[in-house]
Formats: C-alpha cells, structure tokens, sequence
C-alpha cells in the first residue's frame, strides 16, 4: 500500500488565524472546508428544510391526514436506515396526532421497494396514504398500484432517480431533479426527519399543535444512528445531525432501543462515538434485515422501555453472531474462488448458488476493501432470480455504470438502484457471464489503472509539541466519517519498547524528537525494527479512570 500525502489548500493558515489548531487547520481544509461556519454543529446551522422540492405539498397533505384522523402506513427499507427513518416517522407523526402504523417489506419474499405485491399487502389495512421511507423513488410500478386502489403515496428517499419518476405529486427526495436543497447526501432517516419539520411548521401555524408541540430534537439519536449506518457522505449538514445525536446518547437522553442495542453490545452509551454508531449498532440492526425481518429492530426502536427494548435487542444482537458466522464463510469462500491474482482485473464478479442473498453487501464491501476494485457479489433468490450487491472505489459511479450496462446490454440486467458506491440489481442466472463482461468493460473506460492502487492517505506530518493528548481529545470532539476521514498523520519513530498483546497484536512504546508515547499496532506479531517510519491516527485511551495519548499505527515500514 503506498501512502500519500493529502494536498493543503491555501486556505489552511485563514482557519488557523480563525482560532483552529494549526494542524486540525490543515485537515480541515485538505478536506474541504472554507470557513469556520463549516465547523459549527448547532442545530441553527441546518439547512431550512423549506429548499427541498415537494416539501410543501408533502407537509400539507400530511397535516390533513392527521386532522381528519386518516390511517398513515410507512413502508419502510429492510436496511439500518430504512429502519431509523421508520421509527423517526411513526414517533415524529404520532406526536403530532397521527394514525399511523409501518411495514416492512420481508426482503426474501417481496424484494426491494414499493411493488405492487406490497401494495396488495398493505391495502389490507385501509390505508388512506403509504409514506415510503429510504425507498420508492424507483417504484414507478407500485405507485401505479397504489393510485389504482385509491391510496395516495407520499415518497421519501434519498436514492438516485431513475429515467421515469412515480407517477405521484408527492416525492421529497434532495437528489430528484429540480431540487435546489444544499445537500445530496442525506441518508433517508435524514429525509423524513426533514419531512417532520415540515409538517410541525405547519401544524404550528394552523393552531393545531397548542400545547403538545413535539421536541424533534429527541429523535436524533435515531438519525444520528441511520445516517453513520447507511454510509453517505459526512457533509456539514450529516455532521450536525450526528453530532447532535451522540451528545443525547452520551446525555442518556436516547431512546429505551438505542440504549438497549448498547446494553447488548456491552458498549457504554456513556461515551458514544461514531464507530458504535457505524459498527456496533449499526450491524445489530442491520442483522434483522438481512437473516429475518427487519420488523424486530424497527419494534425495538419504537420500544418505550428498556424493559420491552431489551429482549429485542438481545435478539438482534444473536441475529448479528449469526450473520458473523454467514459472512465469514462466504468471504472464505469468495476468496477461493478469485484468482490468486487479481492485477489485470478491473471488477469482481463472484456468485455461488448456496450464498445467502441477505449477507451478499457485506462480502462485497470486504472484497472491495481487499483489492481495491468495484465489486458484486450474487446469490441466487427464492425466485430463482439472482440477486446481486454491489461496492465501488472512489471515482467509480456504480449506479450510473450499472445504467450503462442496462442500456448497452438489454434484457441483462431486470432491475437495479442504488447511489455512488453501493448499488442493488436482479437480473436471470443466465445473464451473468454477460453482465461479467460488460461491466468489466465499462470499468476499464472510467477508471484508470492507478486508481487500483491502494493508497493511504496522511495529513503529513506532527511537530512534537502539536503530539499531545489535548490534540487528540480535540480530534475526538469532531465527527468523521465517510467523506470526511479522520486524520491520519505520519512520521519517523524509535522503537523503544514492543510487547505482544492479545498473540495478535503489539504494543509499543515510541519515541520522536525526545517525547515518548504509547501505540499500538492491530494485527501485527512484530517484532518491529528499531525504527519506523508509520501512519498513524492520535486517539485518546482510557484506561481506570485516566486518559493518555495513544497512537494506532495504521501503516509502518522501516525507517532510515
């Protein structure tokens, strides 16, 4: 893996004369920011959510519904934030006095989105409006369905759009065309929290709402949650709804699921942090979704007590053991069945017919991660379809190049959606070797061959006085993520103490430029050389009550 160094813009020294620490200056900027507005996390900051097309009509026909009392149906996604936006939207509008109840479509008998056959199951409980929730925007047919029975459909998504919109007035989505609102990274949880903003302002100027004003405010910890969960880029705006969501969890202010999804994990709500959100609870409740039915964990979050929470959470989190156990044996396998070498290729493509089509995600995003290329993992469904995932690097669109497979190549692929690096498709057993072939093509066009190479990205090098613990509880007190990474910084060391811990893992003592500090390297049996030259991440380690200064060493090689 070759590092590299992140480009500074010249901005930097402007934010640092604005009071940022020189060095988180430097980061700051090499990831975008301009100002030091960019940096602030109130909720003041957001955004209105009036810029967001067919808000307004979306808000009026929700503030009708629940003044003349009409049965609301969200249908939600089988995913973490399909599942978040669910449980914001059946809090936030039964706050405001509405009927509503949810569905969750079981992704191994209905498939993705609102088709017909939902329609048809949902229609059984008389609703008057279906909102869907992180999905929807391609469900061209199942709109069509519901109109046919009478029901109206309001969407709320996040999700690219397709070449054909549903065929209803009432779709909020940051990425259809036309809609000037500054973000096009809200994750769907994030939509319909907007969505409910919307319609309290309406509610609040009709005099409807009087004394029993909803706080929506106490539903951050659940967009915080499906926001990290579904990996969409860490805007200003993302940042601030996470922020603002892990300071309620660490206040104990969230909601009875989301402290029982920490119960089960053994992680201390207490201290919450971004990677709890992303890979402790994220996957405990993205685990109903892929081996059950997500209705558990959406139950789980609307759980009014830890008492009804807690058994719940304990179900998700051996649901989870168990898709550990899955998704170990497909990678094994996946890795069996590529090529020793995978230099001359541009994608990966890889199917067996026993994978189970719940897991196939997350293998691919393993696989991506391993070789640094676009990558789809299929399994054959009940339907005798099969059903693929799929992960992309950087610079590499993989909706739009799912499109150009479809259109190239008709009939190859049935069905497929999804966003910038993750992505969904169906297609017949028997197109595979063709779908192989285009998209191996379509790769080689739009990617060139140094963008296969692994690289590490550092944000240069620390002065001694800058390797502090006050620098990395400073680094801490921000929200990183995906599109905006945590900063990794490099440097030569002296190696003066290395233990083993763990039998996998060293511990070590460094020193540079006269200071000495702790570190420690995952996966590794050393010994390590006298020096190093390493990439490394400052984080602050709490140990019996006191906390230092740790670095993790992300990547070393020997030093001069």
């Amino acid at each position: 893996m070759e590092v590299v160094r992140r480009a500074v813009p010249a901005i930097a020294p402007e934010l640092a004369a604005s009071g940022v620490a020189p060095a988180l200056a430097r980061v700051f900027a090499a990831r975008g920011v301009r100002s030091t507005a960019e940096l602030d996390g109130r909720l003041a900051m957001l955004p209105s959510w009036a810029a967001l097309k067919g808000i307004d009509a979306a808000a009026a026909r929700l503030a009708a519904a629940i003044e003349r009392r009409e049965l609301l149906l969200i249908v939600a996604d089988y995913d973490a934030d399909g599942a978040t936006a669910c449980a914001v939207g059946v809090r936030g509008l039964r706050a405001m006095g509405a009927c509503v109840e949810f569905l969750v479509p079981n992704r191994f008998e209905f498939g993705y989105g609102l088709t017909p056959e939902i329609v048809a199951l949902a229609a059984q409980r008389k609703p008057t409006l279906i909102i869907t929730v992180d999905n929807g925007i391609a469900s061209v047919e199942g709109v069509a369905a519901a109109r046919a029975r009478g029901i109206d459909v309001l969407i709320t998504d996040h999700h690219l759009p397709g070449r054909e919109l549903p065929a209803t007035e009432l779709i909020v989505n940051p990425n259809q065309p036309g809609c000037a609102f500054p973000s096009k990274h809200l994750a769907g949880v994030g939509v319909m929290f907007y969505v409910l903003a919307a319609v309290r302002a309406l509610l609040r100027k009709r005099g409807h709402l009087a004394s029993r004003e909803p706080n929506l405010a106490a539903l951050l910890d659940l967009v915080a949650l499906g926001t990290v969960a579904d990996v969409v880029r860490l805007d200003h705006l993302n940042r601030i709804l996470i922020g603002q969501g892990l300071q309620r969890i660490r206040a104990g202010r969230a909601q009875p699921g989301i402290r029982a999804l920490f119960a089960a994990a053994g992680r201390d709500s207490d201290r919450a942090t971004v990677h709890d959100l992303g890979f402790v609870l994220g996957p405990r409740l993205n685990a109903a979704g892929r081996l059950a039915d997500m209705s558990v964990g959406i139950a789980c979050l609307l759980a009014d007590d830890e008492k009804t929470a807690a058994p719940l959470a304990a179900e998700l989190d051996r649901l989870n053991r168990q898709r550990r156990e899955v998704e170990t044996t497909m990678h094994e396998q996946a890795l069996a069945d590529l090529d020793a070498d995978v230099t001359d290729r541009y994608t990966l493509c890889v199917f067996r017919p026993e994978w189970h089509q719940g897991v196939v995600g997350i293998v691919a995003s393993r696989l991506k991660d391993r070789f640094n290329r676009p990558t789809v993992v299929f399994a054959r469904a009940a339907d005798g379809e099969l059903r693929g995932s799929g992960r992309a690097i950087p610079g590499f669109h993989l909706r739009d190049a799912l499109d150009l497979v479809a259109k190239r190549a008709p009939g190859t692929i049935a069905r497929f959606g999804g966003h910038a690096f993750a992505a969904g498709l169906s297609m017949a057993e028997a197109a595979l070797p063709q779908f192989c072939v285009e998209f191996e093509r379509v790769a080689r066009e739009w990617i060139a061959p140094s963008a296969l190479q692994q690289t590490l990205e550092t944000d240069g090098e620390l002065d001694a006085e800058e390797l502090t613990l006050a620098f990395a509880q400073d680094i801490a007190a921000h929200v990183w993520g995906q599109g905006f990474p945590a900063p990794v910084f490099d440097g030569e060391f002296s190696v003066i103490e290395q233990k083993l811990v763990g039998d996998r893992h060293m511990r070590l003592v460094l020193a540079a430029t006269g200071r000495r500090v702790g570190a420690i390297v995952f996966n590794e049996s050393g010994p390590l050389p006298a020096r190093i030259r390493a990439a490394y991440r400052p984080e602050v380690s709490e140990y019996q009550g006191l906390s230092s200064l740790q670095l993790v060493v992300e990547q070393w090689e020997p030093g001069s």
